[in-house]
């Protein structure tokens, strides 16, 4: 891939596809961590003398104009962090965004409207969305890609306009993909792999790829509830995927197979109910009681996991352990971040909820080796799959 250093940004319109997906409280950002990873390829254009327009989307709108997902906010957020004003376009491409641009002088950032309320920008159909991807690349000259949250994503901004406008890789792209390289290239070991998070099945890929690949899967969250039930054990009433049972079954076997080192819970909380405050107490994972639900792993399991990490080489976490927005129940979580920082090991926090988690819990960012803006994108190249967004990129 192309990077910054191959184009001459000088006095030139660059479009900069950012990933700017934070979330609101209403118009307040409770966690920018994804506007602070995009601004020093943001910058580094800037102090290069070109003309940025930033292109992000937020949420979900589904084509719609939705007042509740405007990135004006994150306008407002990215100028302080940039120390100086970035103009808003109230469209994504339309006579504001035209306006917009137009007036930016050398080393001047402007942001366009979230691009999710542009139809053709998630479109299906090749046409709608080259017709879309036109649109945006008639505002600029040259395109960076740096939204890696978004390069798994067959999407306009990311897959088509870098086809219409001469292209390199923004900083952050260039970081995260050095950083998969090492988890799945000349890997130093023992290689471990911690996953939480709620659903198997949303991890289906990657634990099948994983399983040829790591000495170790630490399986924690909502997920080992299915992993533990595969086995025969009572849940209670914690999250179940009963149709992933057989697929899990195949995953215990293989590991055994392989040699992996596929380790589960041996005790967690367990709540009567799915609440902050709810009562709960410590049980063996093999007898969670039918009439409740576990929400967090147990200090056995804290202390197993922390040990199954202690000589690790490498490491990649992906989901919490437990319903970390809950005081009570996020413990786990942050065992085994904090084993992650006493580690040695190089230490890949693999975004979303793990990377929200690290900054709830107000842990050191630096205390590990990298985390990840992406964790969809991080999760679909460890799958071993090919990302549209990178592949844009390369051509």
């Amino acid at each position: 891939m192309r990077t910054l250093d191959d184009l001459d940004v000088k006095g030139r319109r660059v479009l900069v596809r950012a990933d700017l997906n934070v979330p609101l409280d209403g118009e307040t950002i409770t966690d920018d961590g994804r506007i602070r990873a995009s601004v020093p390829t943001i910058r580094t254009l800037v102090e290069r003398g070109a003309k940025v327009v930033v292109c992000a989307h937020l949420g979900r709108p589904k084509g719609k104009v939705a007042p509740e997902f405007s990135l004006r906010p994150v306008a407002a957020r990215l100028g302080e962090l940039l120390g100086q004003e970035v103009a808003f376009a109230a469209d994504v491409a339309g006579p504001s965004a035209r306006e917009t641009v137009e007036a930016l002088h050398d080393g001047q950032v402007a942001l366009l409207e979230n691009l999710r309320y542009e139809p053709g920008e998630e479109s299906k159909d090749d046409a709608v969305r080259g017709e879309f991807a036109a649109k945006l690349a008639a505002l600029a000259e040259l395109y960076v890609g740096d939204g890696f949250g978004a390069v798994h994503r067959k999407h306009a901004s990311v897959y088509d306009v870098p086809k219409l406008l001469p292209h390199a890789a923004g900083g952050l792209v260039e970081a995260e993909v050095e950083v998969l390289r090492k988890l799945t290239e000349d890997t130093a070991r023992p290689y471990v792999v911690v996953l939480g998070g709620a659903k198997v099945s949303d991890k289906l890929g990657v634990i099948a790829n994983l399983l040829t690949k790591v000495d170790r899967l630490l399986i924690g969250g909502g997920m080992a509830y299915t992993f533990l039930a595969a086995q025969g054990h009572e849940v209670g009433n914690s999250l179940l995927q009963k149709d992933q049972l057989d697929q899990v079954r195949g995953f215990l076997n293989e590991a055994a197979q392989r040699g992996v080192d596929l380790v589960l819970p041996v005790d967690v909380l367990a709540a009567v109910t799915f609440a902050a405050d709810a009562e709960h107490e410590v049980v063996e994972a093999t007898a969670i009681p039918a009439d409740r639900e576990g929400l967090d792993i147990g200090p056995k399991t804290r202390e197993l996991f922390a040990a199954k990490l202690s000589d690790a080489r490498t490491v990649f976490w992906n989901g919490p352990m437990g319903v970390f927005e809950f005081d009570a129940f996020s413990g786990g979580t942050r065992a085994v971040a904090e084993a992650l920082i006493r580690s040695d090991a190089f230490t890949v926090v693999g975004g979303g909820d793990s990377a929200a988690a690290v900054r709830r819990l107000k842990l050191p960012e630096d205390g590990f080796s990298h985390i990840s803006t992406g964790g969809g994108a991080s999760l679909e190249y460890l799958e071993g799959k090919t990302l549209p967004g990178l592949a844009a990129l390369e051509d």
